[in-house]
């Protein structure tokens, strides 16, 4: 009896221990169902932030700087003083000019008093036509001298408008390259101070030339940017397409296009190298599994898909392209099928699963 019931145990725990070890094959995945759904379409480029308006400050007079009226880094309004140059020699010049106005004013009243009283004299023929030519000569002269002398003062009182050098536009100033004291010379090749309008302001960016038809076709598109921060967070901003250059650039393939972006919280920056996102349009009963499910091996892209008796098999596909964090598979697959997402680098054609969940239950 004894040697019957030590057999039985062993027959009991035969199939035990073959369950055991076929559990301890069977190879631990996180699976999805490949599912149909209206997808969002878009094309994604590197881009650079660019102002929307940059203004090199520069003076238009000689002379010195009397007054800064700003600080680095100031947000200024168009009209704002910046910097204020001597106005002394200005206003010297202006003076001059206004006494001259004066003279040749009195000179052409002269000339206007005498070609009055010649006028009447010629028409009474006390004097000939060609003794009368001589005043109306005159009086030309005087007008020709006075209108000369008002320009002058145009031109004085222009200059002594120059001494106030105002800010153009809206923007943020940048370094002041001069400080008080110094001498500034008209156009000189260095700025006063660099203005950048931020608000709104340009992303370039660069999509494949294979996207030109759908990018034309999306006219005033949404663009999404994101950028890093210090943290290596995302900083997004949204804008609308506002550019696409007017050719293809043979040397990369690629066509160049610019969004306008309010940047009303300032996130995005000039010079700053960000990620931009045009959405094309939506692409209605498409077949998507997440991008992470998909591998790329010599033969091209495939999945491992789970079959009835929780078998992988493997299973070349088409991919058509990525959005986000899915893929859009064009051939190979169908809605409904089982997908490993996770713990694919561990199976072969043919291995038993054990389908778990994302946190690693079975």
């Amino acid at each position: 009896m004894f040697a019957s019931l030590l057999g039985g145990c062993g027959a009991d725990q035969q199939p035990a221990a073959k369950a055991a070890k076929a559990s301890e094959a069977s190879v631990p995945v996180v699976v999805v169902n490949a599912q149909r759904k209206t997808v969002p379409l878009s094309v994604e480029g590197i881009g650079a932030v660019e102002a929307i308006a940059s203004v090199a400050v520069k003076s238009r007079i000689d002379g010195q700087i009397v007054k800064v009226a700003f600080a680095d880094g100031d947000e200024l309004k168009p009209g704002q003083v910046l910097f204020e140059i001597d106005r002394r020699p200005a206003l010297a010049q202006l003076r001059q000019a206004e006494a001259k106005l004066a003279s040749e004013m009195a000179l052409l009243a002269k000339a206007r008093t005498q070609d009055a009283r010649y006028q009447d004299l010629l028409r009474q023929r006390f004097i000939s036509a060609d003794g009368y030519q001589q005043y109306k000569t005159n009086l030309d002269s005087a007008l020709a001298n006075a209108a000369a002398a008002r320009a002058t003062v145009d031109s004085a009182r222009l200059q002594l408008d120059y001494c106030t050098i105002r800010a153009p536009i809206t923007g943020r100033a940048g370094r002041i390259m001069i400080q008080q004291g110094n001498l500034v010379k008209a156009n000189d090749g260095n700025p006063l101070v660099l203005i950048n309008q931020l608000q709104p302001i340009f992303v370039n960016f660069s999509v494949p030339e294979q996207y030109l038809a759908q990018v034309r076709g999306a006219g005033a598109g949404l663009v999404k940017v994101v950028a890093s921060d210090a943290d290596g967070k995302a900083v997004e901003a949204s804008g609308t397409l506002a550019f696409v250059d007017n050719a293809v650039d043979p040397a990369s393939g690629t066509v160049k296009l610019r969004a306008s972006v309010a940047n009303r919280d300032l996130g995005l920056w000039p010079g700053q190298f960000v990620h931009a996102q045009l959405a094309l349009g939506e692409r209605a009963d498409a077949l998507v599994v997440p991008a992470d499910a998909v591998q790329t091996g010599p033969k091209g892209s495939y999945v491992f898909v789970v079959d009835a008796e929780r078998k992988a098999q493997l299973r070349y596909l088409v991919v058509e392209r990525t959005v986000g964090a899915e893929a859009l598979i064009a051939e190979g697959l169908a809605a409904g099928e089982t997908v490993v997402v996770d713990g694919q680098s561990r199976l072969l054609p043919g291995s038993p699963v054990a389908i778990r969940d994302a946190a690693g239950k079975s």
